[in-house]
């Protein structure tokens, strides 16, 4: 196994993430809008957003794309938006092998396909098809997220959403928490042609599941909220906030939005003020990312996250002294079984699977 400086030194390449946010235009008559690619601007407490949209071919006995397909790629870095699929920092099975994290959250929102989580916890689970898993890092983890291609008769596409959200200096240190918001339990509503699926926060009236104890989004006074929006020639209004809450919508296809009036097209996305805001479409899927700033100086290297230089060379140490725990698995780019099933096993030895 690679040594834990290797590993790190792998991860750093997301030392770039968090680069784009707030970079916006002004449009016409003050509406902000940016361009949608792989990586998306975000405003604090955010810290990264990303959209991985993947056509996996059917899977072989190492639940990878065949061989052959992956001839003259920069196996282990490989982001190529050309491509169909890419392998990520996988090298036999698509995804993340083993890397560390501390000082914030990761939300990943899986729309398609199935993704294999196992953590320096203890912690596995496989999950996809519209669940939800939230992890706190906080005073560090590592863990793994692969893409196995379970079915050897049929394409693999995989879709899905990861967000980064910051957490306050007080809670930074705090012991990691892993949770799984099955698909079944996750609170959906429809308005005037319009899907809303309730990630985090509220809205008409409808309480998303509860956020991880130690997140700012446990507290309904940080006005966070994560909304996933699928229009059918719809309207929906949202609601205002509170002046210094930051949200983002990000329009991901359809065929056109308007955003009080003002069109936007495809793969956009819209900094949105804090008064009422109309969406209308006749087609179209929108994520939208709420939630008042920390206020808190962030400082940002690699996957670690923190509020000052200081806090990340130490944090660097710690990593390299401890291994945030350790990898008590026996591979780095943990795969649980060619079973197509749904779980969760928590450090805890707890195990839990979707219940409709």
């Amino acid at each position: 196994m690679p040594s834990r400086r290797k590993i790190f030194a792998v991860f750093l390449a997301l030392s770039g993430v968090g680069a784009f946010a707030t970079l916006f235009r002004r449009e016409e008559r003050k509406l902000k809008t940016f361009p949608l690619d792989f990586q998306w601007p975000v405003q604090e407490p955010f810290i990264f957003c990303a959209h991985h949209h993947d056509h996996y071919p059917s899977g072989n006995e190492k639940f990878g794309p065949p061989p052959s397909e992956l001839v003259g790629r920069d196996m282990g870095q490989d982001f190529d938006p050309s491509n169909a699929y890419r392998m990520y920092h996988g090298e036999e099975v698509p995804g993340f092998p083993v890397h560390p994290h501390r000082g914030f959250e990761t939300i990943t929102i899986v729309r398609k396909g199935y993704v294999d989580h196992a953590d320096s916890m203890g912690a596995a689970g496989r999950y996809g098809e519209g669940d939800v898993q939230w992890m706190t890092a906080g005073a560090g983890v590592q863990h793994s997220e692969m893409f196995p291609l379970l079915r050897r008769d049929q394409p693999n596409t995989l879709e899905l959403f990861q967000i980064w959200l910051n957490l306050p200096k007080k809670s930074k240190s705090v012991a990691p928490h892993f949770s799984m918001f099955w698909s079944e339990k996750i609170p959906r509503l429809v308005r005037d042609g319009v899907n809303v699926t309730l990630i985090a926060g509220e809205f008409g009236g409808v309480k998303a599941l509860q956020a991880p104890p130690d997140s700012w989004a446990a507290d309904p006074a940080n006005e966070v909220t994560i909304l996933l929006m699928k229009f059918s020639k719809g309207r929906l209004e949202l609601p205002s906030v509170s002046g210094s809450t930051n949200r983002t919508l990000y329009f991901l296809e359809g065929s056109g939005l308007e955003v009080n009036g003002l069109k936007v097209s495809g793969k956009t996305g819209v900094q949105l003020d804090p008064g009422d805001v109309t969406l209308a479409a006749e087609s179209g899927e929108v994520l939208l990312l709420q939630a008042k700033p920390i206020g808190e100086p962030v400082f940002q290297h690699g996957p670690f996250v923190m509020n000052s230089k200081d806090d990340i060379i130490r944090t660097i140490q710690d990593y390299q002294r401890t291994g945030f725990g350790g990898w008590p698995w026996k591979r780095q780019d943990m795969v649980h079984g060619e079973k197509i099933e749904r779980f969760a096993r928590f450090p805890d030895g707890r195990t839990e699977k979707p219940v409709g």
